[in-house]
């Protein structure tokens, strides 16, 4: 059976705190593995949560912020301790080209695996794999910034009614499937479309078109909300978004699944972090997020947490 999950390595901005590791994102896409915007300790927090350097087929990175990068090195120097065995791609912003070369060769070691480099210069389809399409568009940050989008093809999904209605069964159910038609019969006429699952990641920006290109329809959506609502000239001043907002793009956009993440050091309590035990109890992002209007499954992320990508409708 497929697995698509999301395993939280690190949910701080900035700085990391005593319960928080800088940002790292891993999701697992049936057989293959994307790392997004690994931070410093990020290697580390991999093997806290069982993520091994064989899982990895793609780094995603937004931009070149030390809390979204800082980790590469490491990161690439164990992919090549452990030999991994295929293909591993890199998606970086093309203006960051030589933050990219410094992390990956930032000291010696022996290579073993060829990483190949594919950075981003434009909205839209990036690459395509066997069970997705990846795309990306541009965000609102101090540097230049890009979210990810991963994007499973529709499909169709064959009705049992209609097909004995139309006498159709046995063989000829796969044969209608790869020709279309039997005998006067459509595809359409005995199946509909299931549609793809959608996955986003938005990291630092400002409200802006990619934040909510992005997020259009996606089943699960990883976005940062680094301050409060209250704080939102901050988060205009410094290229964030705040949980409300983050909040309204995911209702807009029809989210089912929203993942706030990227938390400002400065709510440490307030955003519900427990001093004995480090738990998340949501505190005051779950508090606005629902005051946003968004009425769907909701999660305040913490280091560690796994979250499946929410099944087809």
């Amino acid at each position: 059976m497929s697995v698509r999950e999301l395993v939280v390595l690190g949910t701080a901005s900035q700085v990391p705190t005593r319960h928080r590791n800088h940002n790292g994102y891993f999701l697992r896409w049936d057989g293959e593995g994307l790392l997004f915007d690994p931070g410093e300790g990020t290697q580390r927090q991999m093997l806290r949560a069982g993520v091994a350097a064989h899982d990895i087929h793609r780094i995603c990175v937004t931009h070149f912020h030390g809390d979204h990068s800082l980790g590469l090195a490491g990161v690439i120097q164990r992919i090549n301790l452990d030999q991994v065995p295929h293909p591993v791609t890199a998606h970086y912003p093309r203006s960051g080209q030589r933050f990219f070369e410094r992390l990956r060769y930032s000291t010696a070691y022996r290579e073993t695996v060829g990483i190949t480099e594919a950075p981003v210069d434009a909205d839209g389809p990036l690459a395509t794999a066997a069970a997705y399409r990846l795309e990306t568009a541009r965000l609102s940050h101090p540097v230049e910034s890009y979210g990810y989008r991963v994007v499973e093809p529709d499909g169709r999904r064959m009705l049992p009614e209609r097909l004995a209605a139309h006498g159709i069964g046995g063989p000829d159910v796969g044969r209608i499937q790869r020709e279309g038609a039997i005998g006067g019969v459509s595809l359409d006429d005995v199946s509909e479309v299931r549609r793809g699952q959608r996955f986003a990641f938005v990291m630092d920006t400002r409200l802006c078109d990619g934040v909510h290109a992005l997020a259009e329809g996606a089943d699960l959506l990883v976005i940062e909300s680094t301050f409060l609502d209250e704080d939102e000239r901050l988060a205009v001043d410094h290229g964030h978004l705040t949980a409300c907002q983050a909040a309204r793009v995911a209702r807009d956009a029809g989210v089912r699944h929203l993942v706030l993440t990227h938390f400002s050091q400065r709510y440490s309590e307030r955003g519900g972090t427990s001093r004995s035990s480090g738990a998340e109890s949501g505190g005051e992002f779950e508090r606005q997020a629902r005051a946003a209007g968004f009425d769907g499954e909701l999660t305040v992320a913490h280091d560690l947490l796994r979250i499946p990508v929410p099944k087809r409708r």
